[in-house]
């Protein structure tokens, strides 16, 4: 009996280990968490590569098409062969963690940015039911109309027991995932934007991208979102005619 009880107790101690149960607590936590030393050790990275490669930056080819707050994703390979970092950030996802490192504006004033890839994840994931559904169906699982060519997702028809959402880097709030006529998943940051236009000063007019104010003011991008445009002082989608 005794020998049974090792077994079990061994047993239970490999399966802790490989789930990562007993992985030291700060070394879990710098994978899940913006740093804000990390941000600055690789903007001075970027910086200093900028000045010394003749205006350019370490980044990624992506296709022309790709969404503007998921395009420059920088190429730490560039960065640590050359020097300009030592090593890549713990909570990068090429080292294991859950963001991507990105660059706001890089030809003009490029600003070290996060993309958090738990979103990535869960737009994955609907995804993958949503092409599911459309292998047996016409049109994608539409739901309620919430704007021009914008609908929810009809989370029955794709056999959810919940509407698909994300956590918030912003507000760490529920955001719903939404979709456009043609079945792309967005998520919908209006709630944030919401709160944006009343935390930050800014000067933005009707039919001006509202997103670069998280963009600008935070350390996350706004990845897989729609334009927003202001009206009578909320976000609204920015429809273009």
């Amino acid at each position: 009996m005794k020998h049974t009880y090792l077994l079990i107790f061994g047993a239970l101690l490999v399966s802790l280990l490989l789930s990562g149960c007993l992985y030291p607590q700060n070394e879990m936590e710098q994978n899940q968490i913006p740093n804000e030393e990390q941000l600055q050790t690789v903007q001075q990275a970027v910086d200093n590569y900028k000045e010394e490669q003749q205006g350019l930056v370490p980044i990624k080819t992506k296709p022309n098409e790709t969404p503007i707050f998921q395009k420059y994703l920088i190429d730490f390979s560039m960065l640590k062969e050359q020097g300009y970092i030592s090593e890549i950030p713990g909570n990068a996802y090429e080292n294991g963690g859950v963001y991507q490192y990105t660059l706001l504006t890089p030809d003009e004033d490029p600003k070290v940015k996060l993309i958090d890839l738990r979103i990535t994840e869960a737009i994955r994931s609907v995804n993958v039911q949503l092409d599911f559904y459309r292998s047996e169906n016409i049109y994608p699982a539409y739901g309620e109309k919430i704007a021009e060519g914008i609908y929810t997702v009809d989370y029955k028809k794709l056999g959810l027991e919940n509407p698909p959402t994300v956590i918030s880097p912003y507000s760490q709030q529920n955001l719903p995932i939404i979709m456009d006529v043609d079945g792309n998943l967005f998520v919908d940051y209006r709630i944030d934007l919401n709160n944006a236009l009343n935390e930050f000063d800014h000067e933005y007019m009707e039919g001006e991208d509202i997103r670069y104010l998280l963009a600008d003011n935070t350390p996350f991008m706004p990845a897989y979102s729609l334009p927003y445009t202001i009206e009578k002082g909320e976000p609204v989608f920015l429809i273009e005619n």
